[in-house]
């Protein structure tokens, strides 16, 4: 679970992630029939939606593979990668009203995955539960649905502060009537197989575990524009 919660550290000195685009999609996806109408997402997050290490971050980072998997399943979805490795609760809070406005049309809806820099970093709980309330505020304000990506603490930070921050992410997607998505898994960070050379951030075929274990809550999720 210390790696998992690893792989959420970007690089601090990495360069921030150019505007997002709509994610590539791999040939496989692009010709599977869709149907319906557009669904365009936004994913927000850190290092492991920016796809941080891998060779092809436009076809091979979660945002991108997630798109794949959906439309692979007939899902007309588009999903715009908004991933900057590093990030903590507080640079999310304060690039996110940019990064909607940035955006060519209103995202339909939005994946919010931050608060494991928070974790590694041992910054208060309060602290990561108040950004992650004002970036849930201003999505509610936006009329946007929220799919709220959950973490966890390891044990080794003690018992109080584990039971605080384990708290936030289900406290909030209750709160804010967000569906709750467990995103960190053991099934791939205590696999070093699923690992890049780092030990810390996942692998292609790391990222492709992790859209199968949170694809099908995705699409569950997704808005009906019909």
């Amino acid at each position: 679970m210390v790696l998992a919660l690893a792989a959420l550290a970007g690089c601090s000195g990495e360069a921030p992630a150019p505007a997002p685009e709509a994610s590539g999609t791999p040939v496989a996806a692009a010709t599977a029939e869709v149907s319906g109408p557009e669904i365009r997402g936004l994913a927000f997050g850190d290092s492991l939606f920016a796809g941080y290490g891998l060779a092809d971050p436009a076809t091979q980072s979660y945002p991108a593979r997630l798109e794949a998997a959906l439309r692979g399943a007939g899902r007309n979805v588009r999903i715009a990668n908004a991933g900057v490795s590093g990030d903590t609760t507080a640079a999310g809070r304060q690039r996110l009203a940019f990064t909607l406005d940035s955006q060519p049309e209103q995202p339909d809806f939005v994946i919010l995955e931050l608060g494991g820099n928070d974790l590694l970093r041992g910054l208060p709980p309060e602290q990561t539960r108040e950004n992650l309330s004002a970036m849930l505020d201003e999505l509610k304000t936006r009329g946007i649905p929220v799919i709220l990506y959950g973490l966890q603490a390891p044990p080794n930070y003690g018992a109080e502060w584990q039971a605080k921050y384990d708290a936030i992410f289900p406290d909030l997607a209750k709160q804010y009537g967000a569906t709750l998505v467990p995103f960190v898994t053991e099934e791939v960070f205590a696999d070093p197989a699923m690992l890049q050379a780092d030990r810390i951030h996942p692998t292609d075929k790391g990222v492709a575990a992790l859209v199968d274990a949170t694809a099908e809550k995705v699409a569950g999720a997704l808005p009906d524009k019909t």
